[in-house]
């Protein structure tokens, strides 16, 4: 595959003369002369390979409004977890960044405080995100510190008050060609439809909804039975009975479905799935939707239900995703203060082998299915998952997650996998970001790495280097669009 080039700020700023000292050109590949030869060869090719977004947690209000970024703040500290975690393991408060509030009051002052503290960024992922974004997109080609701060917010400020920068404009200049938001069920989906109007004056984006059912499937989400109860009125379904509920969840999935969506998605506490005969399955339900069920109870029922949307997944030709292993809401204290999602989930171990068993004796053979696995836990890429996918027609591997989204966790994803799944039981990279300026630049390390993993070996003399480039093309965009059937 043969991708155009597009235009890119460093050379830019190269051939005029000026420093460019935050990305170094060669950043990620390997020390050696030989490997990295090879290396910038492979990436070449695929450096401006169209980006396929398949997962992730952009707000698609952005797009169906496509209003200008409010701030540097409110763009890039408020909303990634990723920065506020950070700060907050080092003593900041979260109200002195804004977190919990409306709106933010002093947003240069919440600037200067990341300023200040972004030293704590030292080697880590985060840091590669953030240079590439300041200096790619805003030109800032001098290391983010105290005494530049006022500099960096008043430059991007600027820059976002511009057309260029407003979120459908940047859209195309990341040279997206799908996005795939996350969506919950009970999601009226207007925004999705007002990005389709769109389409019809002159913005070609394709902006995709993910179908992602936790709130109505997990009873121990807050306020689950009155999730129940919305679910029930907005399909006009029964969904105190077990069928009603089932035809429900069928009917919101195609009604996503029209609007683009090709996958659903499922952050469950474990990997367990169930396979419970009907009257079984119909007794727990009543069970769970009554308020009743003790904790074992309420991990089979998502259990089952795990195992319910492999079967609706047949039917309608949505694709699986499985996120579990992350402990959410750790930190009590601050679940009480701010609500869900505010930085404190932490990874726990993850059986797959024994607990994916039940609905995989079921449905692991259907070559019509595609499941795709993900996991926090490490220790599990090389005892269970790569042997899982290397034998199941329908499961493939998601790329590294999470906490392991990074150079060095994404190396010991191909490492530990590929000698048993191969390349192609698995799916590509996708970003799984809020962070919608951070796209670009997640994409540009995990095509870094893999060129890497690559040109290691060729130069091991494991592979020969044309193969290395084709995999290479399949890693940054085909295998994500067959896998996730773009």
């Amino acid at each position: 595959m043969t991708f155009g080039e597009r235009p890119c700020l460093i050379d830019k700023l190269m051939r005029q003369g000026e420093a460019v000292t935050i990305l170094n050109a060669d950043r990620l590949f390997p020390a050696d002369q030989t490997t990295r030869s090879i290396a910038r060869r492979l990436y070449s090719s695929i450096s401006f390979a169209p980006i396929l977004s398949p997962h992730g947690h952009a707000n698609p209000h952005w797009f169906s409004t496509n209003e200008p970024f409010s701030d540097p703040a409110q763009l890039f500290v408020v909303p990634d977890h990723y920065i506020y975690r950070m700060l907050y393991s080092q003593g900041v408060p979260l109200e002195k960044l804004g977190i919990g509030s409306a709106s933010v009051e002093d947003s240069r002052g919440v600037w200067r405080i990341f300023a200040e503290h972004y030293y704590l960024f030292r080697g880590t992922p985060t840091r590669l995100w953030l240079d590439f974004a300041f200096q790619e997109l805003f030109g800032l080609a001098a290391r983010l510190t105290p005494a530049n701060a006022d500099e960096y917010f008043d430059v991007i400020t600027e820059k976002l008050k511009t057309p260029a920068f407003r979120p459908r404009a940047l859209f195309e200049r990341f040279q997206l060609e799908v996005l795939a938001t996350t969506d919950s069920p009970l999601d009226s989906l207007a925004d999705h439809d007002a990005i389709r109007a769109a389409s019809f004056t002159g913005f070609k984006g394709r902006i995709i909804p993910t179908f992602r059912p936790d709130l109505v499937v997990d009873p121990d989400f807050p306020g689950f039975a009155e999730n129940l109860a919305r679910l029930g009125q907005m399909t006009r379904m029964d969904t105190s009975n077990w069928q009603g509920y089932l035809f429900a969840l069928r009917q919101r999935r195609l009604e996503f479905k029209a609007r683009g969506c090709t996958a659903t998605d499922h952050g469950h506490p474990t990997a367990a799935t169930a396979d419970l005969d009907p009257d079984a399955a119909d007794r727990l339900f009543q069970k769970i939707a009554s308020g009743k069920g003790d904790a074992h109870e309420r991990e089979c029922f998502r259990a089952q239900m795990l195992t319910e949307m492999a079967a609706m997944s047949l039917d309608d030709g949505l694709v699986m995703q499985i996120h579990p292993g992350s402990l959410r809401n750790h930190n009590t204290r601050l679940f009480e203060r701010f609500g869900r999602d505010i930085g404190a989930d932490i990874p726990v171990a993850t059986n797959y082998v024994h607990d994916l068993r039940p609905l995989l004796n079921r449905f692991g053979n259907e070559s019509r299915l595609s499941i795709i696995l993900f996991t926090l836990d490490e220790s599990t890429y090389s005892r269970e998952l790569a042997p899982l996918a290397g034998h199941y027609p329908c499961v493939r591997l998601g790329p590294a997650w999470w906490f392991n989204d990074s150079p060095e966790g994404m190396m010991r994803f191909r490492e530990y996998t590929t000698e048993t799944a191969g390349f192609y039981n698995t799916v590509g990279f996708n970003d799984d970001t809020r962070a919608f300026l951070s796209i670009p630049a997640r994409h540009d390390v995990a095509r870094r790495v893999d060129c890497s993993f690559l040109a290691r070996l060729v130069a091991e003399h494991r592979l020969d280097e044309d193969e290395a480039h084709e995999i290479a093309s399949d890693l940054a965009y085909g295998l994500a669009r067959k896998a996730y059937r773009l």
